[in-house]
Protein backbone atom coordinates (compact mmCIF):
# COMPACT_ATOMS: atom_id res chain seq x y z
CA UNK A 1 0.00 0.00 0.00
CA UNK A 2 1.24 3.41 -0.84
CA UNK A 3 1.59 5.45 2.35
CA UNK A 4 2.75 8.58 0.56
CA UNK A 5 -0.31 10.93 1.58
CA UNK A 6 0.18 9.97 5.13
CA UNK A 7 3.38 11.55 5.01
CA UNK A 8 3.31 14.51 7.87
CA UNK A 9 3.18 18.18 6.33
CA UNK A 10 3.70 21.54 7.68
CA UNK A 11 3.12 24.92 6.74
CA UNK A 12 5.95 26.63 5.40
CA UNK A 13 6.87 30.39 3.58
CA UNK A 14 9.15 29.50 0.29
CA UNK A 15 10.12 31.21 -2.77
CA UNK A 16 10.26 29.53 -6.14
CA UNK A 17 12.40 32.70 -7.19
CA UNK A 18 14.11 35.77 -6.41
CA UNK A 19 13.13 38.98 -5.68
CA UNK A 20 11.00 41.18 -3.23
CA UNK A 21 8.72 40.18 -1.19
CA UNK A 22 5.78 39.28 -3.26
CA UNK A 23 7.87 35.99 -4.45
CA UNK A 24 7.14 34.53 -0.87
CA UNK A 25 4.50 32.21 -0.62
CA UNK A 26 2.76 30.06 2.12
CA UNK A 27 3.13 26.24 0.71
CA UNK A 28 2.56 23.03 2.34
CA UNK A 29 5.75 21.12 2.50
CA UNK A 30 7.09 17.73 4.10
CA UNK A 31 8.01 17.70 7.62
CA UNK A 32 11.42 16.99 8.71
CA UNK A 33 12.53 14.63 11.16
CA UNK A 34 15.64 14.45 12.80
CA UNK A 35 18.56 12.68 12.13
CA UNK A 36 21.43 11.53 14.33
CA UNK A 37 22.53 14.35 16.99
CA UNK A 38 19.44 16.70 15.46
CA UNK A 39 16.17 17.73 17.46
CA UNK A 40 12.69 18.40 15.68
CA UNK A 41 11.70 21.21 16.70
CA UNK A 42 7.79 22.82 16.74
CA UNK A 43 8.45 26.29 15.75
CA UNK A 44 6.25 29.07 17.70
CA UNK A 45 8.19 32.18 16.88
CA UNK A 46 11.12 32.79 14.11
CA UNK A 47 12.92 36.03 13.96
CA UNK A 48 13.83 37.79 10.91
CA UNK A 49 17.24 39.21 10.44
CA UNK A 50 18.89 41.43 7.18
CA UNK A 51 19.98 38.46 5.89
CA UNK A 52 16.97 36.80 5.35
CA UNK A 53 15.66 39.59 2.57
CA UNK A 54 19.45 39.53 0.82
CA UNK A 55 18.72 35.93 0.42
CA UNK A 56 15.23 36.30 -0.66
CA UNK A 57 16.10 39.11 -3.12
CA UNK A 58 20.05 37.49 -4.38
CA UNK A 59 20.53 34.14 -2.75
CA UNK A 60 24.09 35.03 -1.09
CA UNK A 61 25.28 31.82 0.20
CA UNK A 62 22.26 29.85 -0.88
CA UNK A 63 21.97 28.73 -4.62
CA UNK A 64 19.12 26.77 -4.04
CA UNK A 65 15.86 26.90 -5.26
CA UNK A 66 12.55 26.72 -3.81
CA UNK A 67 14.23 28.11 -0.57
CA UNK A 68 12.58 28.59 2.93
CA UNK A 69 14.03 31.00 4.81
CA UNK A 70 14.51 31.70 8.52
CA UNK A 71 17.78 31.15 10.97
CA UNK A 72 16.14 32.36 14.24
CA UNK A 73 14.08 29.76 15.96
CA UNK A 74 11.85 29.57 19.56
CA UNK A 75 9.82 26.05 19.97
CA UNK A 76 9.08 23.13 21.55
CA UNK A 77 11.07 19.94 21.26
CA UNK A 78 8.76 17.57 18.88
CA UNK A 79 11.02 14.55 18.37
CA UNK A 80 14.84 13.95 19.13
CA UNK A 81 17.57 12.30 16.87
CA UNK A 82 20.00 9.39 18.29
CA UNK A 83 22.81 10.48 20.36
CA UNK A 84 20.68 13.56 22.16
CA UNK A 85 21.18 13.93 25.52
CA UNK A 86 20.70 17.66 26.08
CA UNK A 87 16.96 18.06 25.03
CA UNK A 88 13.88 15.70 25.59
CA UNK A 89 10.44 16.02 24.02
CA UNK A 90 8.69 18.81 25.33
CA UNK A 91 11.33 20.92 26.80
CA UNK A 92 11.31 24.69 25.49
CA UNK A 93 14.24 25.46 23.19
CA UNK A 94 15.72 28.51 21.18
CA UNK A 95 18.61 28.92 19.13
CA UNK A 96 20.02 29.66 15.50
CA UNK A 97 20.05 27.01 12.87
CA UNK A 98 23.76 26.97 11.31
CA UNK A 99 24.25 29.88 9.34
CA UNK A 100 24.17 30.24 6.49
CA UNK A 101 23.21 26.46 5.05
CA UNK A 102 20.84 25.39 7.67
CA UNK A 103 17.70 28.17 6.66
CA UNK A 104 14.81 26.84 7.19
CA UNK A 105 13.11 28.54 10.44
CA UNK A 106 9.98 30.00 9.05
CA UNK A 107 7.89 26.95 8.57
CA UNK A 108 5.51 25.02 11.34
CA UNK A 109 8.87 22.77 12.08
CA UNK A 110 12.43 23.04 12.18
CA UNK A 111 15.37 20.40 12.31
CA UNK A 112 18.52 21.57 13.29
CA UNK A 113 21.51 20.34 15.51
CA UNK A 114 20.60 20.10 19.10
CA UNK A 115 23.90 21.90 20.01
CA UNK A 116 22.81 25.21 18.23
CA UNK A 117 20.10 25.41 20.92
CA UNK A 118 19.31 26.14 24.51
CA UNK A 119 16.86 25.78 27.01
CA UNK A 120 14.92 28.98 27.28
CA UNK A 121 14.99 30.29 30.56
CA UNK A 122 11.52 30.74 32.43
CA UNK A 123 9.86 34.05 31.89
CA UNK A 124 10.60 34.42 28.81
CA UNK A 125 7.92 33.97 25.68
CA UNK A 126 8.48 32.73 22.42
CA UNK A 127 8.56 35.83 20.53
CA UNK A 128 11.55 37.43 23.03
CA UNK A 129 13.05 33.90 22.63
CA UNK A 130 12.81 34.02 18.53
CA UNK A 131 13.90 37.49 18.25
CA UNK A 132 17.24 36.53 19.95
CA UNK A 133 19.84 34.06 18.57
CA UNK A 134 21.48 35.27 15.59
CA UNK A 135 21.67 38.97 16.32
CA UNK A 136 22.31 38.02 20.37
CA UNK A 137 25.23 35.41 18.45
CA UNK A 138 26.93 37.48 16.07
CA UNK A 139 27.11 40.22 18.70
CA UNK A 140 28.30 37.89 21.40
CA UNK A 141 31.10 36.34 19.10
CA UNK A 142 31.56 40.14 17.68
CA UNK A 143 32.46 41.79 21.05
CA UNK A 144 33.17 38.54 23.67
CA UNK A 145 34.89 35.69 21.18
CA UNK A 146 36.78 37.99 18.75
CA UNK A 147 37.50 41.27 20.78
CA UNK A 148 37.51 40.15 24.31
CA UNK A 149 35.61 42.56 25.98
CA UNK A 150 35.41 43.36 29.26
CA UNK A 151 35.35 45.79 32.33
CA UNK A 152 36.29 49.58 31.33
CA UNK A 153 36.59 48.43 27.15
CA UNK A 154 35.72 51.59 25.30
CA UNK A 155 33.23 49.96 22.77
CA UNK A 156 31.48 51.73 19.52
CA UNK A 157 29.04 50.16 18.52
CA UNK A 158 27.71 51.48 15.15
CA UNK A 159 23.84 51.58 14.25
CA UNK A 160 23.22 50.68 17.74
CA UNK A 161 19.62 50.75 17.57
CA UNK A 162 19.42 47.50 15.16
CA UNK A 163 18.97 44.39 15.47
CA UNK A 164 22.61 43.19 16.24
CA UNK A 165 23.79 46.96 17.74
CA UNK A 166 21.13 46.87 20.66
CA UNK A 167 21.81 43.71 21.48
CA UNK A 168 25.64 44.26 21.21
CA UNK A 169 25.24 47.75 23.27
CA UNK A 170 23.36 45.23 26.38
CA UNK A 171 26.05 42.49 26.31
CA UNK A 172 29.04 45.28 26.36
CA UNK A 173 27.34 46.42 29.36
CA UNK A 174 26.91 43.53 30.96
CA UNK A 175 30.89 42.76 30.20
CA UNK A 176 31.69 46.05 32.58
CA UNK A 177 32.49 48.27 28.71
CA UNK A 178 32.43 51.71 28.59
CA UNK A 179 29.39 51.93 25.38
CA UNK A 180 29.35 54.75 22.62
CA UNK A 181 26.81 54.20 20.29
CA UNK A 182 25.54 55.66 16.73
CA UNK A 183 21.81 56.25 15.65
CA UNK A 184 19.77 59.20 14.28
CA UNK A 185 18.94 61.53 17.32
CA UNK A 186 14.96 60.24 17.39
CA UNK A 187 16.42 56.72 19.19
CA UNK A 188 19.34 58.38 21.34
CA UNK A 189 16.62 58.36 24.16
CA UNK A 190 16.23 54.06 23.33
CA UNK A 191 20.15 54.03 23.67
CA UNK A 192 20.05 55.74 27.04
CA UNK A 193 17.36 52.90 28.24
CA UNK A 194 19.91 50.57 27.20
CA UNK A 195 23.38 51.55 29.46
CA UNK A 196 24.56 53.45 26.47
CA UNK A 197 27.18 55.60 28.00
CA UNK A 198 27.29 58.25 24.56
CA UNK A 199 25.76 58.50 21.86
CA UNK A 200 26.31 59.86 18.47
CA UNK A 201 23.75 61.30 16.17
CA UNK A 202 25.29 60.03 12.48
CA UNK A 203 23.38 61.96 10.73
CA UNK A 204 24.62 65.33 11.97
CA UNK A 205 28.11 64.41 13.52
CA UNK A 206 31.00 62.89 12.16
CA UNK A 207 31.79 59.77 14.96
CA UNK A 208 35.18 59.91 13.64
CA UNK A 209 36.03 63.56 15.08
CA UNK A 210 33.63 63.24 18.32
CA UNK A 211 35.04 59.62 19.17
CA UNK A 212 38.28 58.96 19.96
CA UNK A 213 40.52 56.11 22.07
CA UNK A 214 38.21 53.41 21.29
CA UNK A 215 39.22 49.92 21.70
CA UNK A 216 36.69 48.02 19.77
CA UNK A 217 34.25 48.89 16.78
CA UNK A 218 31.48 46.74 16.23
CA UNK A 219 30.31 47.49 12.87
CA UNK A 220 27.77 45.86 10.61
CA UNK A 221 27.79 48.66 8.05
CA UNK A 222 30.82 48.80 6.17
CA UNK A 223 31.65 50.74 3.43
CA UNK A 224 32.94 54.23 4.27
CA UNK A 225 31.84 53.67 7.85
CA UNK A 226 34.55 50.58 8.54
CA UNK A 227 37.33 52.75 6.32
CA UNK A 228 36.68 55.65 8.65
CA UNK A 229 36.82 53.48 12.19
CA UNK A 230 40.04 52.48 11.73
CA UNK A 231 40.60 56.40 12.67
CA UNK A 232 38.88 56.11 16.33
CA UNK A 233 40.71 52.84 17.37
CA UNK A 234 43.77 52.85 19.85
CA UNK A 235 46.83 51.18 18.96
CA UNK A 236 45.58 47.35 19.89
CA UNK A 237 42.58 47.82 19.13
CA UNK A 238 40.10 45.79 17.12
CA UNK A 239 37.29 46.69 14.59
CA UNK A 240 34.78 43.60 14.12
CA UNK A 241 33.07 44.15 10.79
CA UNK A 242 30.13 42.20 9.70
CA UNK A 243 30.45 42.86 5.86
CA UNK A 244 33.49 42.63 3.87
CA UNK A 245 35.73 45.62 2.92
CA UNK A 246 36.21 47.44 0.26
CA UNK A 247 39.54 49.48 0.52
CA UNK A 248 42.46 47.70 -0.81
CA UNK A 249 44.73 49.26 1.46
CA UNK A 250 43.11 48.49 4.68
CA UNK A 251 45.72 45.96 5.84
CA UNK A 252 48.48 47.72 5.42
CA UNK A 253 46.85 51.19 7.20
CA UNK A 254 45.61 48.98 10.47
CA UNK A 255 48.81 47.69 10.60
CA UNK A 256 50.68 51.29 10.24
CA UNK A 257 48.06 52.65 13.16
CA UNK A 258 48.79 49.04 15.18
CA UNK A 259 45.23 48.00 15.13
CA UNK A 260 42.96 44.28 14.10
CA UNK A 261 40.30 44.05 11.52
CA UNK A 262 37.99 41.08 11.76
CA UNK A 263 35.29 40.35 9.61
CA UNK A 264 32.77 37.87 11.19
CA UNK A 265 30.71 35.45 10.07
CA UNK A 266 28.26 34.21 12.85
CA UNK A 267 28.07 30.32 13.39
CA UNK A 268 25.78 28.19 15.49
CA UNK A 269 27.00 28.36 19.21
CA UNK A 270 25.60 26.08 21.60
CA UNK A 271 28.28 27.99 24.72
CA UNK A 272 27.06 31.16 23.06
CA UNK A 273 23.58 30.69 23.21
CA UNK A 274 23.62 29.29 27.08
CA UNK A 275 25.78 32.80 27.60
CA UNK A 276 23.11 34.75 25.75
CA UNK A 277 20.18 32.75 28.08
CA UNK A 278 21.86 33.32 30.89
CA UNK A 279 21.64 37.07 30.69
CA UNK A 280 18.52 36.86 29.16
CA UNK A 281 17.38 34.84 32.63
CA UNK A 282 19.47 37.40 34.37
CA UNK A 283 17.47 40.64 32.75
CA UNK A 284 20.76 41.65 31.10
CA UNK A 285 19.56 41.11 27.40
CA UNK A 286 16.37 41.88 25.88
CA UNK A 287 15.38 42.21 22.33
CA UNK A 288 13.27 45.01 21.32
CA UNK A 289 10.55 44.05 19.18
CA UNK A 290 8.64 46.70 16.73
CA UNK A 291 6.66 44.18 15.30
CA UNK A 292 4.97 40.66 15.17
CA UNK A 293 3.59 39.35 12.02
CA UNK A 294 1.47 35.82 11.27
CA UNK A 295 3.69 33.25 9.22
CA UNK A 296 1.17 34.29 6.61
CA UNK A 297 2.33 37.41 6.58
CA UNK A 298 5.97 37.15 6.06
CA UNK A 299 5.94 39.30 2.67
CA UNK A 300 4.71 41.96 4.60
CA UNK A 301 7.56 41.70 7.91
CA UNK A 302 10.47 41.70 4.44
CA UNK A 303 8.58 44.85 3.58
CA UNK A 304 8.77 46.49 6.90
CA UNK A 305 12.48 45.38 7.36
CA UNK A 306 13.86 46.27 4.12
CA UNK A 307 12.69 49.84 5.32
CA UNK A 308 15.77 50.04 7.05
CA UNK A 309 14.00 52.42 9.75
CA UNK A 310 13.47 49.95 12.28
CA UNK A 311 14.16 49.83 15.87
CA UNK A 312 15.33 46.18 17.19
CA UNK A 313 13.69 42.77 15.32
CA UNK A 314 10.93 41.38 13.51
CA UNK A 315 9.44 38.56 14.61
CA UNK A 316 6.84 35.82 12.91
CA UNK A 317 4.97 34.37 15.04
CA UNK A 318 4.01 30.95 14.01
CA UNK A 319 1.89 29.45 16.72
CA UNK A 320 -0.20 31.64 19.43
Amino acid sequence: MDNTNDAPTMRAISQDTLGGPEVLTETTVPRPAPGPSQILVAVHAAGLNPTDWKHRASALFLGRLPLILGWDVSGVVEAVGYGVTLFKPGDRVFGMLPYPHGAGAHAEYAVGPARAFAHTPDGIDHVQAGALPLAALTAHQALVDTAGVGDGTRVLVHAAAGGVGHLAVQIAKARGAHVIGTASAAKHGFLRELGADEVVDYRNEDFAEVVEDVDVVLDPLSGPTRTRSLDVLKPGGVLVSLLPGQDPGEAERAARLGVRVETLLVEADHAGMAAIAGLADEGRLRAHVQATFPLAEAAKAHALGETERTTGKIVLVVRD
